[in-house]
């Protein structure tokens, strides 16, 4: 906790500095109903908001928590973007409408501090905002279910070029294009795919089709979530 002391005899006097608090969010009512709930908190404020996470972190504002939504205009994966958060040392606390659960799972695997509804009571959301500034989690329904054991959320340990192979193949591009973008040969192409849905198999999350492996790399973070225009 940051605060400043004077001592004065025997007395001292002690003034706790508001939390900093960051917002990712493409709705910008939604970011100004978070300033209103916060307005009568001294102890938090709203010192910058952002609809992406690099927009966000090239404010440079000293913050000392990020409230982020799941689903945003960028196509950005929750996995990568809590990924860049911590990389410079800072947690998040999701708050979302919760229309996906496999991206709440995904939050929650990724070491978010809690994951929060957009629907919950003005009191609930302040004393998770309150909490999760100290660096607390915070334990809501949502969050115990997504980190409570789903076999959904193994990890298919995926080498890099299986990656790579996987990204471009699921995002349309045919076999022999792959091997040409990668420098591989067609037939290895082949076999990593053949590897990787085995892999996705083994791991309870089949991705016979071409959808399907489209599906798994959005799960996984290796390709952008789908934007939902009709998304409240």
């Amino acid at each position: 906790m940051t605060e400043t002391s004077a001592d004065a005899g025997d007395s001292t006097s002690s003034v706790v500095l508001p939390r900093r608090i960051g917002v990712v969010e493409d709705h910008e009512s939604v970011v100004m109903g978070l300033e209103a709930m916060l307005s009568g908190h001294p102890n938090l404020t709203i010192t910058a908001s952002a609809p992406t996470v690099p927009e966000l972190l090239a404010t440079g504002s000293e913050l000392d928590l990020v409230i982020l939504d799941l689903r945003l205009a960028d196509g950005s994966s929750p996995t990568s973007n809590v990924e860049q958060l911590r990389a410079v040392g800072l947690e998040a606390l999701v708050f979302t409408s919760a229309e996906d659960p496999y991206l709440v799972r995904l939050a929650a695997k990724a070491g978010v501090l809690g994951v929060l509804r957009k629907s919950e009571p003005t009191a609930t959301v302040i004393a998770a905002i309150t909490a999760a500034a100290s660096g607390e989690q915070v334990v809501t329904t949502e969050w115990a279910a997504a980190i409570d054991g789903d076999p959904g959320l193994l990890d298919v340990g995926l080498s890099p070029r299986q990656r790579d192979v996987l990204a471009l193949y699921a995002s349309g591009e045919k076999a022999a294009r792959v091997a040409s973008l990668t420098g591989l040969a067609p037939h290895t192409v082949n076999d990593y795919l053949a590897r990787i849905r085995a892999k996705y198999a083994e791991a309870g999350r089949p991705a016979r089709t071409k959808t399907e492996l489209y599906k798994r790399a959005v799960e996984d973070g290796w390709l952008p979530v789908p934007h939902r225009h009709d998304r409240g």
